[in-house]
């Protein structure tokens, strides 16, 4: 099993990278980890819309590429669907279960995904109705895929 993590930026703070790498870590216990940063688009300080959209079809077509044949593909996006943590380690158990070899999580810059990311999701994901900065959500995102892994493998971390 490969768990794809395919993010627009780098983690630059440390606290972030070190949180994100121990979970990624506790994650190979269960499966391959491979992340993927893309370069984000770079934006004036007030960008129109318009030039809010050509950045993300510029990303979407770095992200895309990224993508390999014959994954589950899951962008993380304010309209997908919020799961418990017991319900997301079923639908991780349910496409391994059915032979899906990768499972590729998406998480966009500050401007979120284009249209065309999300066309090419199996499954949309949101963590939260709240809002937080792309790079805390790849942390709780690692977590979550961690504490998925454990409740799958009848760990102890899942309280």
């Amino acid at each position: 099993m490969v768990i794809k993590l395919i993010t627009v930026g780098k983690l630059k703070e440390k606290y972030f990278r070190e949180a994100a790498e121990e979970y990624e870590k506790r994650l190979g216990a269960y499966c391959r980890v491979e992340i993927c940063e893309t370069e984000p688009v770079k934006l004036p300080d007030s960008p129109s819309g318009a030039e809010i959209d050509r950045a993300l079809e510029k990303e979407a077509e770095r992200i895309l590429q990224k993508i390999p044949a014959g994954s589950y593909v899951v962008p993380m996006c304010i309209e997908g669907k919020q799961l418990t943590s017991e319900r997301f380690s079923e639908l991780i158990g349910r496409e391994t279960a059915g032979g899906r070899n990768t499972l590729v999580f998406i998480i966009g810059g500050s401007y979120g995904l284009s249209d065309k990311v999300k066309a090419a999701a199996d499954f949309k994901m949101s963590m939260s109705d709240m809002t937080f900065p792309h790079r805390l959500a790849r942390v709780m995102l690692a977590e979550q895929l961690y504490r998925a892994f454990s409740l799958l493998h009848n760990g102890k971390y899942h309280k």
